[in-house]
C-alpha cells in the first residue's frame, strides 16, 4: 500500500512539474537540421565572455544577465516567427523562453545549450 501511495505521489509531482514547462524544446541535432534547411531566429543568451569562447554563426546576442535583457531581446526579434534560444547548458535559455513567451513570442529552448552543440561539432 505504501509503495502504491509513493508511486502515486511521484506521478503527481512528475506531471505537475512537467506541465509547468510553458515552452517547447529541441535538441542540438534538431537545431542543426533546422539551420541547414531555413533561416531561423536564433538567440544566444550567454555572457559576452562565454560568446568569445565560441558561438553559433547566425545567432543574435542578448545577455540574460543584462538589466535590459527583455528590452534588448524583444528589439532584435520578430514576434511573428519562432525564436530558438540557447545558453551554455540550457538553464538560462529556459528562463529566457519563459520571459519571451509571456511577451507573446513562440520560444523554443535548445536542450544542452552551447556545450552540447560544441561537443557535437565533429559528428
Amino acid at each position: 500500500m505504501k509503495k502504491n501511495i509513493c508511486l502515486l505521489l511521484m506521478s503527481f509531482f512528475f506531471l505537475n512539474c512537467h506541465g509547468q514547462q510553458a515552452f517547447n524544446s529541441i535538441s542540438t541535432k534538431e537545431l542543426k537540421v533546422l539551420l541547414a534547411q531555413e533561416k531561423i531566429q536564433l538567440m544566444d543568451v550567454r555572457t559576452p565572455k562565454e560568446v568569445k569562447e565560441g558561438a553559433i554563426k547566425t545567432a543574435f546576442f542578448a545577455n540574460y544577465f543584462d538589466i535590459d535583457f527583455e528590452k534588448i531581446a524583444i528589439a532584435k526579434l520578430n514576434k511573428s516567427k519562432p525564436v530558438y534560444l540557447y545558453c551554455r547548458s540550457g538553464n538560462r535559455s529556459g528562463k529566457a523562453c519563459k520571459i519571451l513567451k509571456e511577451k507573446g513570442f513562440e520560444a523554443i529552448n535548445v536542450l544542452g545549450g552551447y556545450q552540447q552543440w560544441d561537443s557535437e561539432k565533429n559528428q
